[in-house]
């Protein structure tokens, strides 16, 4: 009979063990890819600076909380978050397709809410091109 309570004790503890890593693994964000459709999609306005201070103005009341007045993914509301806010400055940013942009600011990801039904097409170009002087 201590043979099979051992037993138990030790079926339980893997049982927890695993059910901790795999639950992790679920909580763990995987990189965030655009679909393939997506890079393809091309500006629907010149990166002039009208155009540019538009979309500043965008950030600085949609996106700047959590990615920072320089767009570096430092603020204040970036603390709140599980995971850390997009930094902007980075070359595995700048480096993405503006088509892919788009759709991610479109469609968002927990925590980065959907923009779709709080900016219009033109406005998320107007963020991007301003997005793309944060470097």
């Amino acid at each position: 009979m201590e043979h099979l309570k051992i037993n138990k004790k030790a079926f339980t503890m893997v049982l927890a063990v695993f059910s901790i890593l795999t639950l992790s693994s679920f909580l763990i964000q995987q990189p965030w890819k655009a679909p393939a459709t997506a890079d393809s999609k091309k500006s629907a306005v010149a990166s002039d600076a009208s155009t540019i201070a538009a979309g500043k103005e965008l950030y600085i009341k949609h996106c700047q909380s959590c990615h920072g007045k320089k767009g570096k993914g430092d603020g204040p509301s970036s603390k709140d978050l599980d995971i850390p806010a997009g930094d902007f400055t980075k070359a595995s940013t700048q480096s993405q397709s503006d088509g892919a942009l788009n759709w991610k600011i479109t469609e968002g990801r927990k925590p980065m809410p959907s923009f779709k039904k709080k900016l219009n097409e033109t406005q998320v170009w107007q963020v991007i091109a301003f997005m793309r002087t944060l470097k």
